[in-house]
């Protein structure tokens, strides 16, 4: 167990538009059973609930979603929410959690979790992130978990890992942006890069010191939270993430290897990986019949859908809208989006 506090901030904003139709605004990625049967973020909050208490478990999400996001998790109440006036991206939300941490309990090392990761075994999980934060509560550092590939992934991120530090951890040698697919098997060949999975633990104070001294739009605006003035430090916020904000300008990170297998569920062919298989390979939600059909992804809720003699498909019934397409075509779904006409790209919830 760590040496200060823990807390655990649960970064649960935005629509996930890649799971079209049936995310939605009012039922964004995080509350679809995209890995389990139960939503996402309730899978997210009873993982890291035997670590940290529900009173130190904080949510970062928009107002519309906190009475959905308190449905899908009846443990939480309106003290677990902090609702962001507008979205900003991840660095302004988290310099607002760290601050609000801090005064809450000085000297707490917090984790920064995503609301939709699938994660397993939990018990790994946690046991990582209790080293990180007892390394956190007693270094100046900023701790991330990288994952160790299994495919040349080009809609990731990489981290080069750098020279050993105290076990489990590295330097960060290097953040690298989303590569290409020559790039991405070479990485995997050579190894020594990871994924980066956006999963961070640090304490709350070192933050906030390190976004003093590398993050100046942002640090100007701290006086404004010292003040109680959310709603104007959000106003005057830029749209910033914390990587390129915070982590890439830093010297103070460090990366540990992940002891647990992840998945960011950012497509559908992803579900593949999250959810149960049949022998064949199929993954079936809802009113789904499979027959003679293999490695397909079938999800029904507007009536039945039936699958025969397929391979490798894409099937969604929702919102009045039959979507079909090859498993291997699911990232260019924003592309399909950008090409139909609105009543379609945003059926109504």
């Amino acid at each position: 167990m760590p040496d200060a506090p823990l807390w655990a901030v649960v970064l649960a904003g935005g629509v996930g538009s890649r799971f079209w139709p049936v995310s939605t605004p009012e039922r964004p990625k995080q509350l679809l059973a995209l890995g389990s049967e139960r939503p996402l973020v309730a899978d997210t909050v009873e993982r890291i609930l035997p670590l940290v208490p529900p009173a130190r478990l904080r949510i970062l999400t928009g107002r519309a979603l906190a009475a959905p996001i308190q449905a899908a998790v009846p443990v939480l109440d309106e003290t677990n929410l902090l609702l962001e006036p507008r979205a900003r991206g991840t660095a302004p939300v988290l310099v607002w959690a760290a601050h609000t941490i801090e005064r809450a309990q000085p000297g707490a090392v917090f984790a920064s979790l995503h609301a939709d990761h699938v994660i397993a075994p939990a018990g790994a999980f946690r046991d990582l992130l209790g080293r990180l934060a007892a390394l956190a509560a007693r270094e100046d550092r900023l701790y991330t978990i990288g994952i160790e590939p299994t495919r040349p992934e080009t809609g990731y991120g990489y981290i080069r890992v750098g020279a050993p530090l105290e076990s489990p951890t590295h330097e960060v040698g290097a953040f690298v942006e989303k590569p290409d697919a020559t790039t991405a098997t070479e990485y995997l060949r050579r190894g020594g890069y990871l994924w980066n999975s956006g999963i961070f633990v640090w304490r709350a104070a070192v933050m906030l010191e390190q976004i003093r001294r590398h993050t100046p739009e942002l640090a100007e605006l701290l006086p404004l939270l010292d003040r109680g003035d959310v709603q104007g430090f959000f106003e005057r916020a830029p749209v910033l993430s914390i990587d390129e904000g915070l982590l890439e300008r830093s010297d103070r990170v460090a990366v540990a290897r992940a002891t647990f297998a992840w998945d960011d569920v950012g497509t559908w062919d992803a579900v593949g990986r999250t959810r149960a298989t049949d022998e064949h390979g199929n993954v079936g939600v809802g009113d789904v019949h499979l027959v003679d059909a293999g490695g397909c992804i079938a999800w029904a809720e507007d009536g039945p859908v039936v699958l025969f003699g397929t391979q490798d498909l894409v099937v969604v019934r929702s919102h009045g809208i039959t979507f079909v397409t090859p498993r291997a075509r699911t990232a260019g779904l924003k592309e399909l989006l950008e090409r139909l006409p609105e009543e379609l790209r945003s059926p109504e919830g």
